[in-house]
This record gives structure tokens, C-alpha cells and sequence, in this order.
């Protein structure tokens, strides 16, 4: 049993660390641009040959 308590106790605390970054994330603005991909992927880039 005492292995389990261990068990819940990491996965908590691995879970806050994951809240935590994705709060940091979020207010640093790491989602500002949200129309950049999809506009890069419709762009043509050129094929650069290695020659």
C-alpha cells in the first residue's frame, strides 16, 4: 500500500509541474500566433538542389 501512496504522490506532483508550464505558456505568449502556421504550410518554398 505504501508503494501505491508513493505512486499517487509522484503522479501529482508530475501533474502540477505540467500545470505549471503550461500557465507559464500561456502567459508568455507562446500561443500569440495562431494564423502563422497554417499560412506557412499554404506557401510555396522552393526546392533547393544539393548539386
Amino acid at each position: 500500500m505504501s508503494a501505491l501512496y508513493l505512486l499517487v504522490l509522484a503522479s501529482i506532483v508530475v501533474a502540477g509541474f505540467f500545470l505549471m508550464a503550461f500557465i507559464w505558456s500561456v502567459r508568455s505568449n507562446q500561443y500569440e500566433d495562431k494564423q502563422g502556421a497554417a499560412i506557412r504550410m499554404l506557401q510555396d518554398d522552393e526546392i533547393k538542389s544539393i548539386n
